[in-house]
């Protein structure tokens, strides 16, 4: 607990609200660059927060900026060997993948030999060089005391109340019912939240552009049977899988969204429905209601979850409002936020930490090489700005796709590999050391129209009509062909039969 009424007076270069991982990464990394910065936080950690699977480009991402920025033990977090050699007391699981097991109202879990209702994507070649499962509360934490260790000036429960500029910024805040003002010349909102910049600034947030309508419904768990332990029980064959599911991003696809198992190596399990709300079927319905009935609905997610106990933290389901969200304006004089405060489409295919990540990347190179020229400043963070706007769009048409192709898994799977092959994509791209540009490569033209273009064609075959086995096959050869540019994976491949070891990020 640090007090700020002797700080009164000091001017600051920058401002940052918000202590997640994003707003005390950009902390650290300005005071390498030598500026005088100040984080402050409303809360305290540590804190539950979810927003917990890593990918491939959020470690490419992370070497970047622990080598470009002299953060070396940051680099130690961005695979799973190094992070266990290196801070096994921080909290993470292993991540190997992207797993999807299709289950059908009113019965229990099935497949075949061909995988027919299985689709599991490799990210990485083992578990030394695997991805990770963030335990936020524990990282988040842990970063916080780096900010505090490096001699950055941190303050938590501490409020915003009012903003107001003239050459500089001078924010009246609240910390323990005490009322300060703090100047600074620059402010960056890592909140991953549209409500402060409301606040001060009247920035309006709206939901309407997104085609996804999703919310969650969510809480940690203790002790949780495994789902690899399940499947063996039931006498399906696992032995051509290319990782252990349960060490993975676990997806249970629904006709009515989709649920996240997300492992910790302390037995804890973060465990989440996303549910598609496009007919407002779940509005009035009490929380309790739709969790009870979605695991009757599905026998073999209650036999995961039933018996189950809750996590001590939050020690209560949650559940959140419409998820998607994108604020009118995400930069002015004198300020930016950070993606997940600008918008958020779904966690689907776990994009958020990647992509608040990416920009940080881009908004610590703006204010480095422009700080003292204010024309540049403003030019670069409007691009910023186009930017963040075109990866949300080109995230929200992915996602809905996805929700329109879930009750058909057959249709789920041909259209997921248009998200991968854009991944695919972007990774290349940063292997290669050439300008990352957008995220997902959303400023690739043909990538953007590819995806565009298959959403009409997938409507075509979903609207006012049930996919036929023809519809299905014919749409996984479009796809297959419009990916080829960018398919170094062997995606869509009939031989894989839905197991796919090759789409490893070689990072060095």
């Amino acid at each position: 607990m640090n007090k700020m009424t002797e700080n009164s007076n000091i001017k600051y270069d920058i401002l940052i609200v918000g202590a997640g991982f994003a707003g005390s990464v950009t902390s650290l990394i300005l005071n390498n660059l030598g500026f005088k910065v100040c984080l402050i936080e409303k809360g305290k950690h540590p804190r539950f927060a979810i927003g917990e699977s890593s990918t491939p480009v959020a470690d490419l991402i992370i070497r970047n900026l622990a080598t470009k920025y002299n953060l070396p033990w940051l680099y130690e977090f961005s695979r799973y060997g190094t992070w266990q050699k290196t801070h096994p007391e921080v909290v993470c699981g292993i991540k190997r993948g992207f797993s999807y097991y299709k289950q059908y109202p009113g019965k229990a879990f099935t497949t075949d030999e061909e995988h027919i209702n299985e689709l599991l994507v490799a990210a990485s070649s083992d578990d030394v060089q695997s991805d990770t499962n963030w335990l936020r509360a524990d990282f988040d934490a842990f970063l916080v005391d780096k900010v505090k260790e490096y001699g950055i000036d941190y303050f938590d429960q501490t409020e915003i109340v009012s903003a107001e500029r003239n050459a500089d910024w001078q924010f009246q805040v609240n910390q323990f019912n005490e009322n300060i003002i703090l100047n600074a010349s620059f402010f960056i909102d890592a909140t991953g939240s549209s409500k402060l910049l409301n606040q001060l600034m009247e920035i309006d947030s709206s939901s309407e552009e997104f085609l996804t309508n999703s919310f969650s419904i969510f809480s940690h768990f203790n002790q949780v049977p495994k789902w690899l332990e399940i499947l063996q029980e039931e006498n399906i064959s696992t032995d051509d899988y290319p990782y252990n599911p349960d060490n993975s991003a676990l997806h249970q696809i629904l006709d009515e969204g989709w649920i996240w198992m997300l492992r910790f190596n302390d037995n804890r399990l973060s465990f989440g429905f996303v549910l598609d709300d496009t007919n407002e079927f779940y509005k009035n319905l009490p929380t309790e209601k739709i969790w009870n009935d979605l695991l009757d609905k599905y026998p073999s997610v209650k036999r995961i979850i039933k018996d189950c106990e809750l996590s001590t933290v939050p020690g209560k389901i949650v559940r959140s409002e419409r998820l998607q969200r994108k604020l009118k304006q995400s930069y002015g004089e004198g300020w930016v936020a950070l993606p997940h405060t600008i918008g958020f489409v779904d966690p689907l295919f776990s994009s958020g930490i990647a992509h608040s990540l990416a920009g940080i990347e881009k908004i610590i190179d703006i204010i480095s090489k422009d700080w003292e020229n204010k024309t540049l400043l403003d030019l670069d963070l409007k691009e910023y700005q186009n930017a963040v706007f075109e990866e949300l769009k080109i995230t929200d048409n992915l996602v809905a796709g996805c929700y329109k192709t879930m009750p058909y898994f057959g249709l789920f799977n041909a259209w997921s590999m248009l998200y991968f092959a854009a991944t695919i994509a972007h990774e290349q791209r940063r292997i290669k050391k050439e300008i990352p540009g957008y995220f997902l490569n959303a400023d690739d033209k043909a990538i953007r129209e590819m995806v565009q273009t298959s959403y009409a064609d997938l409507l075509k075959i979903i609207e006012n009509k049930q996919p036929t086995e023809d519809d299905i096959k014919s749409f996984a050869e479009l796809i297959r062909e419009r990916i080829k540019p960018y398919n170094i994976a062997g995606l869509l491949d009939p031989s894989s039969k839905n197991m796919y070891r090759h789409t490893v990020a070689k990072i060095e």
